[in-house]
């Protein structure tokens, strides 16, 4: 009895501890959510009350010819995940080493993390310009005969702002890489160097095994980042040229902010929400480590 009783006691300090952060977050993460996906359903303006229309603004968004293409870009985004795991892996394994000037390398990759995007977004349009510095070393080494139009031309104008993204989280997923590397024990290379394990075989039989579990978070969190990609878009190219570099998230922006049709917003941000939810779970589904 004496034991239950501690039990409970225990537990009800859990939560009394829990309180404080369950409250914040009750307050401004799930009633943001609940009354955003209620909003979806109805039509508001922000002047007069929301009014109940069911199903109207998802059938309309599935109308849309430009939402459709926002969404198709934004899964188009994610061909940003697997190139920047896999760059920032090989990054981590290089500063990995104690080599000199390690240091400065490092600092240096986790710089475009600590600066601001709309720095960032300004500097890569002055590149991307017709006069900029790409254009002007690809026609100095007589790679190309026109400037190429990074960011005027509607083929290849969602590619440039996904090159920036990539550019921009690779420190970011580096240092998380490389805080995994130097958590595995250096008696398990040890051990497999006595064995006569090349490095080839300790990357793959011991390297990326123990390294899952960061590869899975890293994994979902650029999942998630990547089809919610809109400050590269609303900095460089404001959804153009030719709306073709929409996202489903600046999509959102453009009707539920400057449009004030919040309820078609919210239906769009809805929708993002389901897709990011189902890829994190595919995420979870085949990337979480296995116990053996």
């Amino acid at each position: 009895m004496k034991r239950k009783s501690t039990s409970v006691q225990s537990t009800v300090q859990a939560y009394l501890f829990l309180a404080p952060a369950l409250i914040l977050l009750a307050v401004f993460s799930f009633w943001p959510v609940g009354y955003g996906t209620y909003l979806s359903f109805t039509k508001y303006n922000l002047i007069s009350a929301p009014e109940w229309v069911g199903l109207d603004n998802y059938r309309e968004l599935f109308d849309d010819e430009l939402f459709l293409n926002s969404l198709k870009n934004s899964l188009l985004y994610l061909l940003c995940v697997p190139i920047i795991q896999v760059l920032s892996i090989a990054l981590a394994v290089l500063v990995n080493n104690n080599l000199k000037g390690i240091k400065l390398f490092r600092a240096a990759y986790y710089v475009p993390v600590v600066t601001s995007v709309s720095v960032i977004g300004l500097m890569w349009n002055f590149m991307y310009n017709d006069e900029g510095i790409l254009n002007s070393v690809l026609q100095a080494l007589h790679m190309i005969n026109e400037p190429i139009g990074f960011l005027s031309d509607d083929r290849i104008a969602l590619f440039s702002v996904m090159f920036v993204t990539i550019w921009r989280g690779l420190g970011w997923y580096m240092v998380m890489y490389l805080a995994g590397l130097q958590a595995i024990p250096q008696d398990v290379y040890e051990a497999a160097t006595l064995d006569g394990a090349n490095g080839w075989q300790k990357f793959w039989k011991i390297t990326v095994p123990l390294l899952m579990p960061t590869i899975l978070l890293c994994s979902v969190l650029s999942t998630l980042a990547a089809l919610k990609a809109f400050e590269e878009v609303q900095i460089m190219t404001q959804g153009g040229p030719s709306e073709s570099t929409y996202t489903a998230l600046f999509y959102a922006y453009q009707f539920g902010i400057k449009s004030l049709d919040f309820g078609r917003g919210l239906a769009a941000s809805t929708i993002v929400a389901l897709v990011c939810m189902a890829l994190a779970w595919v995420n979870f589904r085949y990337l979480q480590p296995r116990q053996k």
